[in-house]
């Protein structure tokens, strides 16, 4: 990408004490972008990214130079996406807001975006020819967080991440233009698993906001019932529970690891660092015996060293096979 060598408008720049609410006054309906430029409109998404953890796994610097603010431009729409999901307060509201999101999503791909994110993204579609439709499945997920809070059986769960978690691998193999038949089932399986692997880490966390996403069939074969979800009980039910649905989001993970060799060589270690981090945060659950109403299991700092360390190394490898 070009220098970015403008000054950063003070209505665009965010401060550290920014509230999504503050993002939403600014820039949400009826707010138009068309008088910031376009290099403004990059570092707004670049800043948004860098400014929530979630980057450091999918917008590192670790990624090629090439596609990393592509990969912010993505990333700031997801992320505006799940913030009108979930920081509303106000399940309705969220809707109307998430109705509002798509329509500047069609007006993006009609080639008249007006919001900043939609600005630095139409550049991202056209660049790499990404279709709407991955787009627009994550808002599907985001509306259905609105009106179930729980599922019935592990198929309703998978149906829930082929549009929250898969659509995210489809838009990562269009900025590695290796999206495809083969690509695309193996992809599923490395997002469905990390979104798996994050419900089981934030079971306490989602208790707190209304959801359950432990299947309420697994819940019933081990002999977990509501009572045992109010008083946030860690009982043998609940551990057996969980380690059954543990082992079923490290199994569904693995089966998408052939994907790493599927992939450009620049990009082979980055997709096995998406599947190590999956991975450790199972062996965390397992390593707290499944007592994560008291504790959330999350990888500490030496563990990520160790994984970059192994990811440099991959990189490395994978370069010199390439060669």
């Amino acid at each position: 990408m070009p220098a970015v060598c403008t000054p950063f408008p003070a209505e665009l720049a965010m401060t550290s004490s920014a509230t999504f609410a503050d993002e939403l006054a600014r820039f949400g309906p009826g707010a138009d972008a068309q008088g910031i430029s376009l290099d403004d409109c990059r570092r707004y998404c670049r800043q948004l990214a860098r400014s929530h953890y979630e980057n450091f796994t999918v917008a590192s610097r670790l990624l090629p130079a090439a596609l990393r603010q592509h990969f912010y431009h993505v990333y700031a729409y997801c992320r505006w996406a799940d913030d009108l999901a979930d920081e509303t307060g106000n399940p309705q509201r969220s809707l109307e807001l998430l109705d509002w999101w798509e329509a500047e999503l069609a007006d993006c791909y009609a080639g008249h975006p007006r919001h900043p994110v939609f600005r630095a993204l139409q550049e991202t579609i056209d660049t790499f020819s990404i279709p709407a439709e991955p787009f627009r499945k994550l808002l599907v997920a985001f509306r259905q967080d609105q009106q179930v809070n729980r599922y019935d059986n592990f198929e309703q769960l998978l149906q829930y991440c082929s549009n929250s978690a898969n659509p995210v691998g489809h838009l990562v193999l269009y900025l590695a233009r290796s999206y495809d038949e083969l690509t695309a089932p193996l992809s599923n399986m490395i997002c469905t698993g990390l979104q798996l692997a994050n419900f089981w880490q934030d079971v306490a966390r989602d208790w707190e906001r209304g959801r359950i996403y432990l299947p309420r069939s697994t819940c019933r074969q081990f002999g977990y019932d509501d009572s045992h979800f109010a008083r946030r009980e860690c009982n043998a039910a609940f551990r057996e529970a969980l380690r059954f649905e543990v082992d079923r989001a490290e199994e569904i993970l693995k089966l998408g690891e052939p994907l790493v060799y599927g992939m450009p060589p620049e990009l082979k270690a980055d997709i096995w660092l998406f599947i190590q981090g999956g991975l450790k945060i199972l062996a965390h659950i397992r390593r707290l015996d499944y007592d994560v109403w008291r504790r959330r299991p999350k990888v500490a700092k030496r563990e990520q060293f160790a994984l970059l360390a192994g990811f440099v190394w991959r990189r490395w490898l994978y370069g010199r096979s390439s060669a």
